[in-house]
């Protein structure tokens, strides 16, 4: 009996692992490039799934997106999901915020001075 719970506990690992990676690998490219065109660094990006009842962790650490730099931003959590908001979060203080963006289909988001667009 033992060993038939044991050999079923390994096929479940097994069949668990394989849908995990299946969901992960569906070939969707769920990274967006972040410009700055604007005259002061961005001090913080999130990306969270719309799901998300709250910001996710900062995408930089303590690193910044100087002004006129850019960046790709992976925002694949290893689920299908393609629908995420994103918040930046300038030197200032002031933050842009960028809801139900399908990341599996935008490829750029461009933030400036006046506000901020997405291509």
């Amino acid at each position: 009996m033992r060993n038939r719970l044991a050999a079923l506990a390994a096929v479940f690992v097994l069949v668990s692992a394989s849908s995990a990676a299946i969901a992960a690998s569906d070939g969707k490219d769920r990274k967006v490039l972040v410009q700055n065109v604007s005259r002061q660094a961005i001090a913080q990006l999130f990306a969270s799934p719309i799901t998300a009842t709250d910001w996710e962790e900062d995408l930089l650490g303590k690193d910044l997106i100087e002004a006129g730099s850019e960046l790709t931003a992976n925002v694949d959590n290893g689920t299908s999901q393609c629908l995420y908001d994103f918040k930046a979060v300038m030197a200032d203080g002031k933050s842009w915020e960028r809801r139900k963006v399908d990341v599996c289909q935008v490829a750029k988001w461009v933030i400036g001075d006046s506000g901020e667009s997405l291509n």
